[in-house]
């Protein structure tokens, strides 16, 4: 079976349907037979700005600016672990009773979720693991709770991120011991440092890295460089949910965001968005929406300082060295996949919830106007153009008709986003720490439109990768 195109024909016609209304994408109810669901775009994995390697303006007034301009209306509060931040947090956001959740002071649509994510380092058959997690808790209180708890392993006030010397399992135990409710998923599960599944120091099952806690975990995150089609190959993983979120170190509306998902629930809450994550019931979690795997910073395995960028059967040809310099290759996700997975490329479960690709708005619009930052004036005023008419990025991307777009700004741009929403756009894989390169038309791909977006630090002979700024597993 080859791979399977994004099967949202019905979903679209619903959106179609939806947009009409003239209200943002995250705010409209959906109406199934007599029972209202309203429809949740959430971003559960930021991070704020006590966090290594993230703006110095992540502070919850900025999250809450550009989290509805990207068309979210549930984002998670990152770092509840780090204290000044959660003092920040409670002055900043007040609860909405009944729901475990909690909005900016003052009248918001937008709903925070209290949200951290930490590192464990601990050893496993004399092997140093690196694993990062998700924490989702449902109030300021338990979350003060679990602090009292993880302080004993280390500094909380060092980096919102902190570093555990603890094991995976230990961290469950401690955090679902404060409360049943509390939830644990690993991070960006593929990445080559810190994660579930790290060509670097991760684990080939999830049953060896949390132990007898394994019974706590519901749900992984797949990460910029997997996607759901790609973890249905690992049957070992069927009895978990898939979720994916942005790990954003900024509000800009090109990373916060750029993954999310999608529910419909009856109820705005903690526990109806916990439960539908448990529940994989795509009636209720609805899909994910993800960057293309290609653009990720590891999706291929490579050496960047050499421009060597190898699929997995090339990489495995030259023994996991460069063919340039000879030192040893950064493996990518898709590498990492190939070691582990049991069912062939293509392969799709029964009854999950599935995914859409898209490409953050900003992105798209660079490719097309040539910006190598799409932070910069002209990208600013075509996105701030679209978003002003349409609401939100997610509406702009996913529904708004071309005829509508081109109204509005240069008919190639809104070509590029319908190229995109259907699947017609090119990624070349990013690899070793390179994003991949955004090619919306043909003609473009012998340009140079990739966003090299970290800097290049040579590597000695004979020195293993590593990770070159704590930005580079994102």
């Amino acid at each position: 079976m080859g791979r399977q195109k994004t099967d949202i024909s019905a979903e679209r016609e619903e959106v179609l349907r939806i947009a009409e209304q003239k209200l943002p994408l995250s705010l409209r109810l959906n109406v199934i037979g007599d029972v209202e669901k309203i429809r949740i775009f959430a971003d559960l994995h930021i991070h704020g700005r006590y966090s290594r390697a993230t703006s110095e303006q992540m502070d919850a007034d900025e999250i809450a600016h550009f989290a509805p301009m990207k068309g979210l209306n549930l984002i998670g509060t990152g770092d509840f672990t780090h204290p000044i931040w959660l003092e920040e947090l409670e002055e900043k956001l007040v609860e909405v009773p009944g729901t475990g959740l909690y909005q900016p002071v003052g009248s918001s649509s937008l709903r925070f979720m209290v949200t951290g994510e930490v590192a464990t380092l601990f050893t496993f058959e004399r092997d140093a693991k690196k694993i990062h997690h998700v924490i989702l808790t449902p109030s300021f209180e338990v979350a003060e709770q679990i602090n009292d708890r993880l302080v004993k392993y280390g500094s909380l006030r060092i980096d919102g991120r902190p570093m555990l010397d603890m094991s995976a399992a230990a961290l469950v135990e401690e955090v679902m011991e404060v409360s049943s409710i509390n939830m644990v998923i690993p991070a960006h599960a593929w990445t080559p440092w810190f994660s579930l599944f790290g060509a670097f120091s991760g684990f080939n099952r999830l049953e060896d890295c949390y132990q007898d806690m394994t019974k706590h975990i519901h749900a992984l995150e797949t990460g910029l460089s997997s996607d759901p089609s790609m973890n249905w190959r690992l049957s070992s993983l069927d009895n978990f949910a898939l979720v994916s979120n942005s790990d954003s170190h900024s509000a800009w509306p090109w990373r916060i965001g750029r993954e999310a998902n999608v529910f419909e629930l009856k109820e705005f809450t903690y526990n109806e968005v916990v439960d539908a994550v448990k529940s994989r019931n795509p009636g209720r979690f609805r899909f994910t929406i993800e960057t293309h795997p290609h653009y990720g910073k590891y999706h291929y395995t490579g050496h960047r300082n050499c421009k060597v960028s190898l699929t997995p059967t090339e990489a495995i040809k030259f023994g996991g060295k460069c063919p340039v310099c000879g030192r040893e290759l950064t493996k990518g996700v898709e590498q990492r996949v190939e070691e582990l997975a049991d069912r062939p490329d293509g392969f799709r479960p029964a009854g999950v919830p599935y995914f859409m690709h898209l490409l953050p708005l900003s992105e798209v619009i660079s490719a097309v106007v040539g910006a190598t930052y799409p932070g910069v004036q002209k990208v600013w005023k075509i996105y701030n153009d679209l978003v002003s008419r349409f609401r939100d990025e997610y509406s702009v991307l996913m529904d708004i008709p071309f005829k509508d777009m081109a109204e509005t700004v240069d008919p190639k741009v809104a070509e590029a986003i319908v190229r995109v929403r259907e699947g017609k756009v090119k990624v070349i894989p990013g690899y070793d720490g390179v994003y991949g390169q955004i090619v919306i038309f043909p003609s473009q791909e012998n340009e140079n439109t990739r966003l090299e977006l970290v800097e290049e630090t040579p590597r000695r002979k004979g020195e293993k990768p590593k990770q070159r700024s704590l930005a580079d597993f994102v």
